[in-house]
């Protein structure tokens, strides 16, 4: 529900449980954050914004204009003509200068919310939504901003973008646009944000903030593997299942700045957006630039209530397709099982005997094409290399369809070799800076995708192999991050948008890729997880989510990731053993129920590993198809973390209707003389009994507890022998 009070001068936006209130102040309509928190009844609450009292509105008190500026909580502000805290627009106009001031010009409420021209953002109907979007402009420099906000009725979220455009005559340079701010009072908050590297993605971190700015972002042409544009702010005491939390993350897959600036007067003004660094966008008159979408959510009920925010809005209204709400088939990769040696012979070996233990597709990664025997070449030259794949790939597809398994495959599409057809054809398609040697990595570079040629040849390159065989399933990868910006299609005055529009390429590719192939299951990647955000997610419903396959190493990867994110979006196998990247030995049963909290696919030699091993399969398969519905449409709740007690990891998923519940618990280390665990279960119906069956424990019988006795008097767990030992238990009602 969206509301304008025009005595007041008041916007009230209302979701089910929370209020977000601007105010229009002054003869000069200034735009004022007044409000954001739990649902207040009435718009009466203009006095926060303490305009009366000093320095006080310039209209009474011109004179301090400038302290005015410095401390009033602006809704979307500006830099150059007093406030001197982290501003969310900075520009340059064709004379040099910097200074900028939006004021309220006009506003409209729409039911439903439009699209994002070009880039990925949440729907949602006329029944689901509305939104309001505010018109602001600085007629001094010919600047009009309209920020959009989208209140969805029945989740706990609101989300915001910001569209630029040039009213006046000479042209204008963007240096900074982010899409959405905070200004309120500090409360000793916490920094919540998840950090990492390579193969240890999304690791949760706890903070205080204190005065000054604090950060997390990413210039790396990418979302990153090291930090993730996500931040929350969240009171001290905040835990599970209470505690206030303001947390925001961005629909977007490249650069990006994530802030929280504690002020002199003890405010904190919160700010999320693409990054600054080597941002330049040049606005021509009446052109226009549209800002990623950010989405906010609060809540005053914990960690667990965010999350189920977070899950519901991108489950029902980020994720497309044909498989938004379908079960995926259990795929098997041949990355870790064979690496670049391969060919039909190995491939259908493979496919042969996982088809005997019910695993539903073959995926075909990297080595299929061009010269490509190491990684170290062929990139760009998209052919299929019929030395390795003999008689062709419509041949091996079709020979993988007669089993009853679906075919899937590996690309690479924004990379090129230096060592490749494509780059002695087109060196000029690689992002550089002339006369610079490229850096490389994994010795290869980055295509130009600023260039349209550039993205249409590849995606040709890549349809043409799709259209070529029964192709039902895609993993798009992105090995390296980008460096030495510079394109030479673009003019000397553009050379700061290569970031920004080499993004909106990889969307438009991924576009194309979904409209032309509706039924395709296409699963992002990004040398593991370093574009797992909710940009990628609005073109494939899942994500790979770390190169680290090892179970007890996937704990807090999925923690982490699960805190925002669905389960049902995780890229989760069970690997091999020794582990190849830390060399750990862990049961197969235990990588198995790790990766049931995800897609759920083997990542091996099936034919190689040890017969026990292989065994277990059919009963993996079993347990996947048995609970998947369950885990991938169900309310998630984080019972126990195994980052915070370095001991066990517990979790669980409630059905909707409350009817059935999964319990996964995870012993990482084994402790001498100890009793068993108790573990206090969440989001059962207190006023139902449920049954308990220990799932993999046939020596424990089932039983049946009331729920408000499993919820507060907790459920035991007996203590497992050994380490890296795990245990499913399903709950189901009992009427």
């Amino acid at each position: 529900m969206i509301s304008y009070n025009e005595q007041e001068r008041i916007f009230k936006l209302d979701t089910a449980n929370t209020t977000y209130m601007i105010g229009i102040v002054d003869e000069e309509n200034f735009v004022g954050h007044i409000y954001y928190g739990k649902k207040l009844k009435e718009a009466d609450a203009a006095y926060l914004m303490r305009i009366d009292e000093p320095p006080f509105v310039p209209s009474l008190n011109n004179r301090e204009r400038c302290s005015f500026y410095d401390c009033f909580p602006f809704e979307y502000p500006t830099a150059g003509v007093g406030d001197y805290r982290e501003g969310c627009i900075g520009i340059r106009t064709a004379a040099g200068h910097v200074g900028c001031m939006l004021t309220y010009v006009s506003h409209e409420i729409m039911e439903g919310k439009p699209a994002l021209s070009g880039l990925p953002a949440t729907f949602g109907d006329a029944k689901e939504c509305m939104t309001l979007k505010l018109v602001c402009e600085d007629h001094y420099v010919g600047l009009r901003v309209e920020l959009l906000y989208t209140v969805f009725h029945e989740i706990d979220a609101i989300t915001r973008s910001v569209k630029v455009t040039n009213i006046g005559a000479d042209h204008i340079y963007l240096t900074k646009v982010y899409s959405a701010c905070i200004d309120m009072d500090n409360r000793n908050f916490d920094m919540i944000s998840l950090h990492g590297s390579w193969a240890r993605e999304r690791h949760i971190q706890r903070k205080a903030i204190g005065y000054g700015i604090q950060n997390v972002s990413s210039f790396r042409g990418e979302s990153s593997h090291q930090d993730h544009p996500f931040l929350a702010l969240v009171d001290k005491n905040t835990t599970q299942e209470h505690g206030e939390i303001y947390a925001m993350n961005f629909v977007y897959s490249g650069n990006f700045r994530a802030q929280a600036e504690v002020t002199q007067f003890d405010s904190v003004r919160m700010t999320m957006g693409i990054h600054p660094e080597n941002f330049c966008w040049k606005l021509s008159s009446k052109e226009s630039f549209q800002a990623p979408e950010v989405v906010m959510v609060y809540t005053d009920q914990g960690f667990d209530a965010m999350t189920t925010t977070f899950h519901k809005l991108y489950k029902n209204h980020l994720i497309r397709g044909e498989y938004k709400n379908k079960k995926r088939p259990i795929l098997i990769n041949n990355w870790e099982a064979t690496y670049f040696e391969f060919d039909t012979e190995k491939l259908l070996s493979i496919a042969k005997e996982a088809s005997k233990l019910g695993i539903e597709m073959l995926v075909m990664d990297d080595g299929w094409f061009g010269k490509r025997n190491s990684d170290n070449c062929a990139l760009g030259d998209w052919k299929v290399n019929e030395e390795k794949i003999k008689g062709g790939l419509k041949y091996l597809v079709d020979e993988v369809n007669k089993l009853g398994m679906k075919f899937g495959i590996w690309f690479e599409p924004e990379m090129i070799s230096p060592d490749s057809d494509l780059y002695r054809e087109h060196p000029d398609w690689a992002i550089a800076i002339p006369g610079r040697p490229g850096t490389q990595a994994r010795q290869q570079l980055v295509l130009d995708l600023s260039r349209q040629e550039v993205v249409d040849c590849i995606y040709e390159q890549v349809a043409s192999v799709l259209r070529s065989a029964n192709i039902e399933y895609v993993k798009w990868d992105m090995n390296r991050q980008l460096t030495d910006i510079g394109s030479s299609g673009l003019p000397a005055d553009r050379q700061g948008e290569v970031y920004h529009r080499y993004m909106l390429a990889v969307y438009q590719m991924q576009e194309r890729l979904t409209q032309e192939f509706p039924y395709l299951l296409l699963e992002n990647c990004s040398g593991g997880g370093a574009r797992f955000d909710p940009g990628m997610l609005y073109y494939s419903p899942q994500i790979w989510c770390s190169d680290d396959t090892d179970a007890i190493e996937r704990l807090e990867i999925q923690e982490g990731t699960a805190l925002i994110y669905p389960l049902s979006t995780m890229g989760a196998h069970v690997s091999d053993c020794p582990n190849h990247a830390l060399k750990r030995v862990t049961p197969f049963e235990t990588r198995g129920i790790v990766a049931l909290a995800g897609t759920f696919g083997y990542e091996l030699d099936v034919t190689r590993i040890p017969q026990e091993d292989r065994e277990m399969i059919p009963s993996q398969v079993e347990l996947y198809h048995k609970y998947n519905d369950l885990v991938r449409e169900g309310d998630y709740y984080r019972l126990a973390s195994y980052s915070q007690n370095r001991q066990f990891d517990c979790w669980q998923v409630v059905s909707e209707d409350k009817t059935q519940a999964l319990v996964t618990f995870v012993q990482v280390l084994n402790r001498v003389n100890f009793k068993s665990r108790r573990i206090l279960l969440k989001g059962l119906d207190e006023n139902k009994q449920y049954q308990v069956e220990f799932v993999n424990e046939n020596s424990i019988k089932t039983k049946i507890y009331h729920a408000d006795t499993l919820m507060n008097g907790g459920l035991l767990i007996p203590y497992p022998q050994g380490d890296f030992q795990a245990r499913l238990i399903f709950l189901t009602e009992v009427n």
